[in-house]
């Protein structure tokens, strides 16, 4: 699952008031008065993850996932779409945007629950002693299940389980790599975490061969059935642990859109910005959208010039916010 980026300030649902206190009050009147300060605390816990994830001018759906992600199931689309209603807006692009959450959550009330069973089929932590190589596993099989649930949701939580928004995020990321001369019909692109395909079939046009590789069987079979008719494209199930199938110097562009995060998580991510590197013609360009979900672009920004520096390849694009329709961190480098 390729999910949006998940940071905001919204508490974590441990943290909700969802329960009644087991403090000292009893008696009819007190359970009352309880009872409804559980339901005040509820909402303005609820209004407080809102304001937390509204707070960065992330489009509508953006924010849909944030809370789907970070409030606890018992918040239902009714009630959700009640409180955001009720937030005070900072500005009247916060006003637009609340209007829009509180519409998609009233006329669509099942995207709640799309969101958050695609969005849990992948667990973010690592167990205790789990090692790397189980952690790629384990979310081979998580992307998997997650595909199962919404094939457009799988790759892009922001598409809210639409295919028509998802081709229009796509098409958005598309325009942006064009414009900065990533593709070409005499280039050959390296896809990794191809999900089902959607980059391939957006720019079959724009390359010479590309090869789409992902760590999840039933993406790739995805894949497989939607680029069928496309002979420039060649899909793989890979390890997820290197670039071993590839020769050095196969590929003009490398392009990683939300696999990284993933890699970060498994403690991949050096490794396979090596494999990276040792891939990648010079000239030639990696186009690496969102590297983590730590909610730290200083840091992304750090290991990204870190690693790009030992690999002697210049960051041209530092983690910029470039997308209407998504809330990635964009990062261009050149060799």
């Amino acid at each position: 699952m390729r999910a949006s980026s998940t940071s905001c300030a919204a508490r974590k649902p441990t943290n909700m008031a969802g329960a009644p206190s087991t403090g000292g009050r009893c008696g009819g009147s007190g359970r009352g008065v309880d009872v409804m300060s559980v339901h005040a605390q509820r909402r303005t816990s609820v209004r407080r993850a809102v304001e937390g994830c509204v707070a960065d001018g992330a489009c509508a759906e953006a924010v849909l996932v944030r809370l789907a992600l970070h409030l606890p199931p018992t918040i239902e689309a009714a009630e959700l779409a009640e409180v955001v209603l009720k937030v005070r807006p900072a500005n009247t692009g916060d006003a637009e945007r609340l209007r829009k959450v509180a519409g998609l959550l009233r006329h669509k009330p099942g995207v709640l629950a799309t969101l958050r069973a695609t969005g849990g089929a992948v667990r973010h932590e690592r167990g205790n002693g789990e090692t790397d190589i189980a952690v790629v596993r384990r979310l081979a099989s998580s992307f998997d299940a997650a595909a199962a649930i919404s094939t457009a949701a799988s790759v892009q939580l922001g598409s809210l389980g639409d295919d028509e928004r998802l081709t229009a995020m796509t098409d958005e990321i598309v325009e942006w790599l064009e414009a900065r001369e990533f593709t070409g019909i005499q280039r050959d692109i390296l896809d990794i975490g191809c999900g089902i395909g959607r980059f391939e079939r957006a720019l079959f046009n724009s390359f010479k061969r590309m090869v789409g590789i992902d760590i999840s069987s039933r993406m790739i079979s995805i894949a497989s059935e939607q680029c069928a008719a496309l002979g420039n494209v060649e899909l793989r199930q890979t390890s997820g642990l290197d670039l071993a199938d590839f020769d050095d110097d196969s590929f003009d562009c490398v392009l990683a859109v939300d696999s990284f995060p993933y890699l970060v998580l498994a403690g991949m991510a050096e490794r396979l910005f090596d494999e990276i590197a040792r891939v990648l013609k010079r000239p030639g360009r990696l186009a690496l959208l969102n590297y983590s979900y730590r909610g730290s672009l200083s840091l992304d920004r750090a290991d990204i010039g870190r690693l790009a520096q030992a690999h002697q390849l210049r960051v041209i694009i530092d983690g910029e916010k470039p997308f209407q329709s998504w809330d990635g961190d964009a990062f261009l480098l050149a060799g």
